[in-house]
């Protein structure tokens, strides 16, 4: 429990940093390293989305009260599809290739994580 805790605290920190970023900067003023920490902002939100998720979803269908370490990961892989969409889009190269790409990565993030771990 404490580490589910520790995810939504460092989520809506992620948030905070997310909202003063979009207010106060325009992209052509925020650099390389701007550019870095938006995305781990992003990164850090989706993880606490999916963690959510995850939980009321385990807890609906299984059950399932606590999330386990494996639970945890599985929310970190799913977390990286929007920032691999995000990522796509500031390229301008979102095709039905791309998604089916990046559909293709993390099911085999999600197998090696189910299978491995």
């Amino acid at each position: 429990m404490k580490q589910g805790r520790t995810i939504y605290f460092i989520s809506i920190i992620g948030l905070a940093a997310l909202i003063i970023m979009l207010n106060f900067f325009s992209p052509t003023e925020i650099g390389p390293f701007g550019v870095l920490l938006f995305f781990t902002t992003v990164y850090m939100v989706f993880v606490g989305i999916f963690t959510l998720l995850l939980q009321c979803f385990l807890r609906i269908a299984f059950k399932k009260r606590s999330l386990s370490g494996k639970d945890y990961l599985h929310a970190a892989v799913l977390a990286f599809g929007p920032i691999m969409l995000l990522m796509a889009r500031s390229f301008g190269a979102i095709t039905p290739w791309t998604i089916a790409l990046i559909a293709i990565f993390l099911f085999l993030a999600e197998f090696l994580v189910k299978k491995r771990i």
